[in-house]
């Protein structure tokens, strides 16, 4: 034990080195994840993440290192021992920040070591890139996603702050255990696909003003469109989720918001969500719109049957049938909207697809069940649409449905790695070519 005088400079410089063994054991996740190759999160994914942990452990180094410098050499042999152990303080929590934000990506990865449940998560990684993909107007992040209890999704969006700070270099979705397997898990991962695709697209700004501006304009309906744009960002979340996957979306959004009626009806001005009972007949609204079918007064029509309001009271009656009948014009409005991201585009002509039109993907349910390869070869998200829409015709049995689902993702897992594999190869000699 040294002297008396040295008590504090001695005691802080071993904490700091301990601060240090331990941060020297958090190592790279290609060295303690075990996982198949096909459960494996793609190299973009993995290269972003590990370079930003790097980045911030490297940060916490040089800091120890210059307050060991500082306080053997520095001005910390004259400093109190109260400023002394508030300096290490600031150094302790950065500490626990980087290991915050390295179990935030340990959670994510160590579920591709579960038996199965790794290839589907990788199956759907695929899936979201494919949801995500507008190359014409950004470049979308990597997507890695990872189940969790409860109903609903949620997203970390690539490029907002992480805990203890620093830009995300990944988007992570969190889809519900209980949607797997099945289609109702597309709805839940392209709607959060939804929120980083408005997020690059700065979708929320360029219309936010504009339902401001019809809460001026048109005073009668000044509450209508000042929840309308309470609830924006729910709402393009939506009409992502059904331009990608049409009549698969609306289904699986009624099976999320099936609650007991309280929930169904309630309405919480904090919420960002749509009270569940006015989301769904605006989902059904946003599919007629796009892709019209008589299918989608048939869900709206069944949707009432199971929650009639009239035992609600008056006044939330009143309010749910005054939003109801703004829905044609909010639609409009969502799909004629040309945000200056999309280069005088509309977000209906960009995101939606004549190949999602319910009676060409009836056709192709048609078609693809003689010839099984072609589900395998074709984009995930409208593998995804074509499932949902044979399952609203009656076409496809659950027990089908969530078999045809597995094996999509694990294909799709599958081909994803041999992809990577394949073009990190060297190309064949001509003898080597021969040979093969």
């Amino acid at each position: 034990m040294p002297s008396a005088q040295g008590v504090t400079s001695w005691f802080m410089a071993q904490e700091t080195r301990a601060l240090l063994t331990r941060l020297a054991r958090v190592k790279s996740f290609a060295l303690h994840e075990t996982m198949v190759p096909a459960a494996a999160i793609s190299p973009a994914a993995q290269m972003a993440i590990e370079r930003f942990l790097a980045s911030g452990r490297r940060e916490l180094r040089d800091m120890a290192q210059a307050y060991l410098l500082w306080l053997n050499q520095g001005e910390g042999l004259r400093m109190s021992p109260a400023e002394v152990q508030r300096r290490f303080t600031i150094l302790r929590l950065r500490f626990n920040d980087v290991l915050s934000q390295f179990d935030t990506f340990a959670d994510v990865l160590t579920q591709r070591s579960e038996h199965e449940t790794g290839v589907w998560l990788a199956g759907l990684d695929v899936a979201a890139a494919d949801a995500l993909a507008l190359p014409a107007y950004y470049r979308a992040p990597p997507v890695i996603c990872y189940l969790d209890r409860g109903h609903g999704a949620a997203i970390r969006r690539a490029r907002t702050r992480l805990p203890g700070g620093g830009e995300n270099p990944v988007a992570i979705i969190r889809v519900p255990r209980e949607r797997m397997v099945g289609s109702g898990i597309a709805s839940s991962l392209v709607h959060e696909v939804g929120h980083q695709g408005s997020m690059l697209l700065d979708l929320i700004p360029s219309i936010r003003p504009l339902l401001k501006g019809l809460q001026q304009s048109e005073p009668q309906q000044q509450i209508v469109w000042r929840l309308w744009e309470r609830w924006i960002s729910e709402i393009l979340a939506d009409f992502w989720s059904v331009a990608r996957l049409g009549v698969a979306s609306t289904l699986g959004l009624m099976g999320v918001v099936s609650l007991p009626s309280a929930f169904v009806f309630r309405l919480n001005l904090d919420d960002p969500h749509p009270v569940p009972w006015i989301r769904v007949k605006l989902s059904c609204a946003v599919g007629q719109a796009l892709y019209p079918h008589p299918q989608w007064q048939r869900l709206s029509q069944l949707w009432d049957s199971f929650y009639p309001m009239r035992d609600l009271a008056e006044g939330r009656r009143q309010l749910l049938t005054l939003l109801a009948a703004g829905i044609p014009s909010f639609v409009a409005l969502l799909i004629n909207h040309r945000p200056r991201s999309l280069r005088g585009h509309t977000l209906g002509e960009v995101l939606s697809g004549a190949d999602r039109q319910p009676a060409r993907l009836m056709a192709q349910y048609q078609a693809w069940r003689t010839s099984p390869s072609r589900w395998a070869t074709a984009p995930p998200a409208l593998a995804f649409a074509v499932i949902g829409q044979a399952r609203a015709a009656g076409q496809i049995t659950p027990e089908e449905e969530s078999g045809l689902v597995a094996n999509l993702l694990t294909t799709w897992a599958l081909r994803n790695t041999l992809d990577i594999t394949a073009s990190c190869a060297p190309p064949l000699t001509p003898h080597a070519a021969l040979a093969a």
